[in-house]
């Protein structure tokens, strides 16, 4: 038995140690959000938190996961970060068929999570493990700029 604290709820799953933790959220779990792409850790469609870190969660084996926290698009997109980053996607159309988004999203909230003001250094390093089949890039580029302005906007003290 594995234990996995999902989206803040603990969740107890009966499978191989080693079977990989998207199969698990997926098929077991019944969190769909969590696509498979590539199924060799490259493509990023099947990205999640995992203690605050983006993991692939295809080449992930379950045990690495026991006793941790395990956060999948629909919990981070809850949260006040993740709430600007996903309006600012769906203002500028950063995404196309939106395969890769769940993915992308998910390590551009933990990336702000982490870093509200982020060089576009870092957030290259952060994107880089995702692939866009659909050549959006030019528009989730924009989308990061406008949800980095709204972060910092939510980050200034009030006065008066």
């Amino acid at each position: 038995m594995t234990k996995i604290h999902l989206n803040g709820e603990w969740q107890t799953v009966a499978v191989a140690e080693q079977t990989p933790l998207l199969y698990v959220l997926r098929q077991q779990l019944d969190c769909k959000s969590v696509r498979f792409g590539c199924g060799s850790g490259q493509c990023g469609a099947c990205t999640v938190g995992l203690n605050g870190k983006p993991v692939q969660s295809c080449d992930t084996p379950l045990w690495s996961a026991d006793q941790q926290a395990v956060e999948t698009v629909e919990h981070l997109m809850a949260s006040p970060i993740g709430s600007v980053v996903h309006q600012s996607f769906i203002e500028l159309q950063a995404a196309q068929c939106g395969y890769c988004t769940n993915g992308i999203l998910v390590s551009l909230v933990l990336m702000f999570r982490e870093n509200p003001t982020p060089d576009r250094e870092t957030v290259i390093r952060v994107l880089d493990r995702h692939l866009c089949r659909c050549g959006a890039h030019t528009r989730i580029f924009k989308a990061v700029d406008l949800a980095q302005q709204r972060i910092a906007a939510m980050q200034k003290p009030a006065f008066g």
